[in-house]
Order: structure tokens, then sequence, then C-alpha cells
């Protein structure tokens, strides 16, 4: 007759050891609904009814808002200003800047903690056999062999069996880990998107600043042409004996020194294609960007460039109630994220001064087998659990929850300093636009009247009237007043996509809701 030795666990327990079994089993399932610490609640944080800066804008007297909508702004917001360059630029950016790579890597270790802290809710489960093989002889005669010829055996033993252990999480210590690890892991996606939208905005910005040098560089080519002839104007007339030596290096002096400028504003134009090319994950030696040409307005005798037409008609932002600025902004959702983390880690760090159920198992069987001996295989099986609970540790858990709750607290400032930051930052931007709109506006009619009184200057000099220090100072004034007016373009697209990313650039909080 054939034997089957196949063991199974549950069968093999006694009546009694099974009822005690269900009713532990029933305990631990209505206790396991237990979870001790604070739940979350996001605390208050600071808000206003509205933008304080677009009174000016409502009023006619500023930069002009778009309506508030639902939607928002696209996310690929930097597409509203037309640029192929930029638009190729970007996609470079979101492939290859490694500080979004370490960022997008940062959150798939946060995941990976979330799993292993999920692990915690499962019973572990461990397998293991062995098997011996043994070999013995004997010689000469006694009882057992009269003959005295020698003899082996052979003996064999294999062992194989199944634990498996469980600590049920009757306090919530686990369930309150994995809801720290799901709110880390969104932190870490919120960061993704605030780590990825302040690269865009610097690339933007630093892209537009290096078209104004384009700009700022044609300026100075006409103007160091001009200065050349008024040199040469100065030279013929010193040697005519019209004017002295002190004209003529008044105009080399001029010239020198605005060579000097454009020579530094090469440095700051490269300095800016460098930092561009590692924004998009590429070495400064491979990089680079053409000038840009633009011309003159023979009206107005200003540069016209796609920069100064984008400048004056920039795109609208929708801006929508400060409320709704929580909603848009990547940091403000990865602070809160962080501070929900913390939250639930006051929960873990409560659990610890509660008793730890463990409930452990085993079974299989161990066969041994030897020549002429009986088949005796052997089947076991234990089981039961274990209570734990540490009397004294000298303020172990005392102080890992007061770290827990100074944690929280310190996520709680830094999320509402992260909200006063994204206001001020809102402000600020909006300020920038509604101010040197007109500031723009006033700065060019005071480069139109230097260039006028450049104008008059150089034509009184040639017929006598003034000296050539009148010469100068005038077209000194007029270079000094051509320099801020481009500074002041520059700043306002600064502001523009300072604004834009500052609004959300298009994000939403809802892309990590599910995460």
């Amino acid at each position: 007759m054939k034997r089957n030795n196949s063991f199974n666990l549950r069968t093999q327990f006694p009546p009694t050891v099974s009822l005690m079994l269900l009713l532990m089993m029933s305990l631990i399932v209505s206790l396991s609904g237990c979870m001790v610490g604070p739940d979350y609640r996001k605390p208050d944080s600071p808000m206003a009814p509205s933008f304080k800066e677009t009174d000016g804008a409502a009023t006619g007297n500023g930069w002009k808002l778009a309506q508030p909508n639902e939607d928002g702004m696209n996310t690929q917001w930097w597409k509203e200003y037309k640029d192929p360059i930029l638009n190729e630029l970007m996609a470079g950016l979101i492939v290859n800047n490694q500080n979004v790579i370490a960022t997008e890597a940062q959150y798939r270790q946060a995941t990976a903690l979330l799993t292993q802290a999920r692990a915690g809710l499962f019973p572990t489960l461990t397998a293991n056999g062995s098997g011996t093989r043994a070999t013995g002889s004997s010689t000469g005669g006694n009882n057992l062999n009269p003959s005295g010829n020698s003899f082996s055996s052979v003996g064999q033993t294999s062992n194989v069996n199944i634990g498996a252990s469980w600590i049920p999480d009757i306090w919530g210590q686990v369930r309150r880990s994995v809801e720290a690890g799901g709110a880390t892991a969104q932190a870490s996606a919120a960061q993704i998107a605030a780590i990825t939208l302040s690269s865009q905005a610097t690339l933007a910005q630093s892209y537009f600043a290096l078209r104004i040098a384009d700009m700022q560089t044609q300026m100075y080519d006409y103007t160091l042409d001009a200065y050349q002839k008024s040199l040469k104007i100065t030279q013929n007339q010193y040697d005519a004996g019209i004017v002295t030596q002190l004209d003529v290096a008044q105009a080399q002096t001029l010239l020198e020194s605005t060579i000097a400028l454009s020579i530094d504003l090469k440095l700051s134009r490269a300095q800016l294609e460098h930092a561009i090319a590692v924004l998009v994950g590429q070495t400064p030696s491979t990089f680079s960007l053409a000038p840009e040409v633009n011309s003159i307005d023979p009206k107005t005798g200003f540069i016209v460039s796609p920069v100064t037409k984008l400048v004056a008609a920039l795109p609208d932002a929708p801006l929508s109630i400060p409320s709704q600025l929580l909603e848009r902004r990547p940091d403000i959702a990865a602070a809160e994220r962080q501070m929900a983390a913390a939250n639930a880690k006051i929960g873990v760090a409560t659990a610890a001064f509660f008793p730890t159920l463990t409930i452990t198992g085993t079974g299989g069987y161990q066969e041994f087998n030897l020549p002429n001996l009986l088949n005796m295989p052997l089947k076991f099986w234990s089981w039961g659990p274990s209570l734990s609970q540490p009397l004294f540790d000298g303020g172990l858990r005392s102080g890992a929850l007061s770290q827990a709750d100074a944690v929280y607290d310190q996520n709680v400032a830094i999320y509402r300093q992260t909200v006063l930051a994204a206001f001020q930052n809102v402000e600020d931007n909006l300020v920038a636009l509604r101010l040197l709109q007109s500031e723009t506006k006033a700065q060019a009619k005071a480069v139109k009247f230097a260039q006028d009184a450049v104008r008059i200057s150089l034509n009184q000099y040639k017929s006598g009237i003034t000296t050539f220090l009148t010469v100068t100072t005038a077209q000194a004034t007029e270079l000094s007043n051509e320099r801020t007016l481009m500074s002041l373009l520059n700043r306002q697209i600064t502001a523009h996509v300072g604004l834009v990313t500052a609004l959300g650039g298009g994000w939403s909080v809802g892309e990590i809701a599910n995460k």
C-alpha cells in the first residue's frame, strides 16, 4: 500500500487549537482598524482675497491681465512666445537636464520605499530543505558479524519545512508608515515638476537675455561706427589747426571705453550660452546659438528684433484667485505632502508605545532511511503568538515621538513660508510688469531725445559753435540711455516668464493625486 506523506498544516491542528487560532485572528482583525496618532488635516495657510498688484491694471493704469479660467494656462507655456529655437531648447531640457533626471530618480526611490513599507502588512514566508547521506563500515567478527567479513551501510536524512511569521498591524504602525511613504512619493512627484518648471524658467530667461545681448552687440556696432567717424572728424580738424589735442583725446577716450563695454558684453553672451548648454544637458564646447541679426527702424532709430516685438505684445497670463495658487504651484504641493508625511510619522512613533504581537508557525517533515531499518518519517508543526512590550528604554520612544512632533511643526512652518514666498513671487512680477511697461515707454522717449542731442551737438561742433566735449557728453548720454532701454526690455521679459512660472506654469496638483 502506497503511503501519502503530504502535509497539510491546517488539517493537523487539534480542534481546541483551531478554535483558539480562530478567536485570536478575529481579535486581530477587530483591532486592526485602530490607528494611533493624529489623522492628517491640512493646517491653515496665509491667504488673501486678491492680488494687491492687480489694482493698477484694473484701473487701466498698468499691465492688463487675462481673465481667470478653470483650465489655466497651457503646460507648454513657453510656446506662447512663438520662438521655434526656444521650443527646441525646451524639448532638450525635459529629456537631458541632469537636475530633472536626478529628481526623477529620487521619485523612484520614494516609490520603492513605499513598496517596502507596504510589505509590512503581509506575513513573511520562508522555506528550507536539507539532505544528508552517510556511509559506515565494519570489519572483524562479533555477535552480529561472526564471519568477520566487512560490510558498509548507507543512511539518508531529508528535512523540509516551511515557516511563517506575521506581526499584525494592530496599532496602525505599518499603515502610518505606508501613509507617510505615499505622501513622500507624492512630494517627490511634485518636486519633479517644481525642478522642471524652475529649470524651464531659467532657460527661457537666459535665452531672452542672450537675444537681448545680440541686440546690444548690434547697438555697439552702430555706436562704434559713429564714434570712429567722430574721431576722424576731430582728427581732421586738429590737423587743420581748428581744435586742440584735447578734443582728439576725448574722442579717443569715448571710442576705447565703448570698445571695452562691447568686449564685456561678449563675455556675458558667452556665459549665457554656456549656461543654456548645461540646462539642455550639453557641454558648452559642443553647443552654440548663432547671433540674431536685427534691423534698425529708420523712423525711430531703434533696433527691431523678435524680442522687441514680443515685449510690445506680451501674451496674457491667466491670473486666478490666490487660493487657486495652492493648487497650481508644484513647490507648494511638495511642501504640503511633506507635511502630511511628517504627520503620519507621528503615528509611527506613537505606535511604538504599544505591545507588539508576533505570530509564528512552522511545519514540515523529516525522514530517516537506513538499510535494514524501518522507514520512519517524522511530521512536525508548531505555531504560537508572542507579545513584547519594552518596559524601560531610557526615553528612546519618548524622544522619537518628540522628534516626530518637532519635524511636523517644522514642515508646517516650511509649508506656510512656501505659500508666503509664492504670493510674494506673484506680486513682485505683477508690479514689475505693471511699472516696467511705463518705465520702458519713458526710457524710449529719453533715447529719442538723446539721439536728437547727439545730432544737434555734432552739427554745432562741425560749425564751430561748441566744443567736442559737448559732443562726447551727448554721445555718452545716448549710449547710457540705450543700454538702460535694453536692460528694461530684459527685465520685462524676465518678469513675464517669472509671472507665468510663479502661477505654476500650467501645472495642477491633480497630476500627483493618484500617485
